[in-house]
């Protein structure tokens, strides 16, 4: 690979609590998965350097990734609005700036991914979202109180059986996410407080 501005480098201040391993010793799957993510981004995105830490939590935990965004009932824009807005209640700061991100992008609205980190329920949004949003901030903050009545919530706002299932399957993972990423102390990249403004 060329010494272009896309080559992968993993950021040392990827995170503050655990050391970044080196590129050069990563795995060639998980090297290559980094380079494929830097060149279509431009950069190298903090989380990649950062799940590198342990190669096969970064396996798996890119592999659920993929299956959620490329196997899903869901529009890519509603999957971030659903991470945004799971990572606002939590208060994670590498998931709120680099899906903020994705939203602006996805949403190709440059106020929503604000909007939905200060509160998704005074948002910019439709009925519909505002119900999926709703059911995965109560799974989020307490899961105990999901009743089936939120789910005949989701069907009454037009969401499939499979959406459903997806909307749950994304919110579990963002909180596997956050909690990970606020223990490790991520950082987002300055490259994602930018994008798509």
């Amino acid at each position: 690979m060329s010494n272009s501005d896309t080559d992968p480098k993993l950021g040392d201040d990827a995170m503050a609590r655990f050391p970044v391993p080196a590129f050069d010793d990563l795995p060639d799957d998980l090297q290559e998965r980094i380079e494929s993510e830097t060149e279509r981004a431009g950069f190298t995105p903090n989380v990649f350097s950062a799940m590198a830490y342990k190669p096969s939590h970064f396996r798996a935990f890119f592999q659920y990734h993929d299956a959620l965004v490329e196997d899903a009932a869901l529009e890519r824009e509603e999957i971030e609005m659903i991470v945004v807005a799971v990572s606002g209640v939590n208060h994670c700061y590498y998931c709120n700036v680099a899906h903020g991100a994705l939203v602006r992008i996805y949403a190709d609205d440059p106020l929503l991914a604000d909007q939905l980190v200060a509160n998704y329920r005074t948002a910019d949004i439709n009925d519909a979202h505002r119900t999926m949003l709703d059911v995965a901030v109560t799974l989020t903050e307490n899961p105990t109180e999901v009743e089936p009545d939120d789910l005949e919530a989701l069907r009454e706002a037009g969401f499939s059986e499979e959406a459903i299932w997806d909307i749950a399957a994304v919110t579990a993972f963002y909180n596997l996410s956050n909690r990970l990423a606020m223990f490790a102390e991520m950082r987002p990249n300055d490259e994602f407080h930018t994008l798509g403004r």
